[in-house]
């Protein structure tokens, strides 16, 4: 049997977060040695990884930072999944999620490919969370990152668990005016759900959908030729309306809209991002 101790074994846990007997087993391997025996647990969690690829991570938490930019300010919003809210709630998880943020703000990056090719300590943010999941004992995921530049960048994190970290999050761009209701908005967002911020933003193909069904349910609803025309357009304004911000009714008061609110303050949203953890 190889020379070590129970303390050798609680410091090996403490650091890599195994447990007992794969602790027990790194340690034989490596001869007691404490170096030797991390290496081993990092290179069976590695190869630990393809095994979880099939399995859906569907779980875990957003997470945002805010910091001064060439144009004034620049937010940063990740999604980071898991396979069970059980872990999305461990403790080495967030830390996990707060460390790959950081890297991401770091490396300057806005989409998933220069995000995982960002570093920590040393390693690629892919080979560091494909460490952790093999200490965690689930697939871990980077799905999305988002990044907003903008004169005033809030942001809004929002629970649907109280025992669970954040699955809603949000970050506005606006322009100073409108600097004072874009926590407001944010929040609106994060309840409502706008894919889009104008309506030239809304893909033609998307468009050209929603008027063929628009159309074809008019004609199956027996809606005289003459009026169809008129009941298209007013189905489409009822799309718009509902997946476009500006256009939606505003959460804090639904007799006026988004639109409104932002006109009122003589300023303008210029960008938002949306994540739900899994969706």
């Amino acid at each position: 049997m190889a020379n070590y101790t129970v303390a050798d074994i609680q410091t090996l846990r403490e650091r890599t977060g195994a447990g007992m007997l794969d602790v027990k087993k790194a340690l034989d391997e490596a001869d007691g040695d404490l170096d030797k025996a991390v290496d081993v647990l990092r290179i069976k969690g590695l190869k630990g990884v393809s095994k979880r690829e099939g399995r859906s991570a569907s779980e875990g938490l957003v997470a945002t930072h805010i910091a001064e930019g060439g144009a004034g300010q620049v937010g940063t919003l990740i999604e980071i999944n898991s396979e069970t809210d059980f872990v999305a709630k461990n403790d080495k998880f967030v830390a996990l999620a707060d460390a790959v943020l950081k890297a991401v703000v770091d490396a300057n990056v806005a989409d998933i490919e220069g995000a995982l090719a960002a570093t920590v300590d040393g390693k690629t943010v892919k080979e560091f969370i494909d460490e952790n999941a093999g200490v965690l004992g689930e697939k871990i995921v980077l799905r999305r990152v988002a990044r907003v530049e903008a004169p005033v960048v809030v942001d809004y994190l929002h629970k649907t668990n109280k025992d669970l970290p954040a699955q809603v999050g949000v970050l506005v761009g606006s322009d100073v005016k409108a600097g004072d209701v874009a926590r407001d908005i944010a929040m609106h967002i994060a309840a409502y759900s706008p894919l889009y911020l104008t309506r030239d933003e809304v893909p033609a193909d998307v468009v050209e959908n929603e008027r063929r069904v628009a159309e074809e349910t008019s004609r199956n609803e027996g809606k005289p030729e003459a009026a169809l025309p008129k009941i298209i357009e007013g189905r489409m304004n009822g799309f718009f309306k509902e997946n476009v911000l500006p256009e939606q009714a505003f959460a804090k008061d639904p007799k006026t809209t988004v639109g409104k609110v932002v006109e009122a303050t003589g300023g303008e949203v210029v960008a938002f991002a949306r994540f739900r953890v899994g969706a």
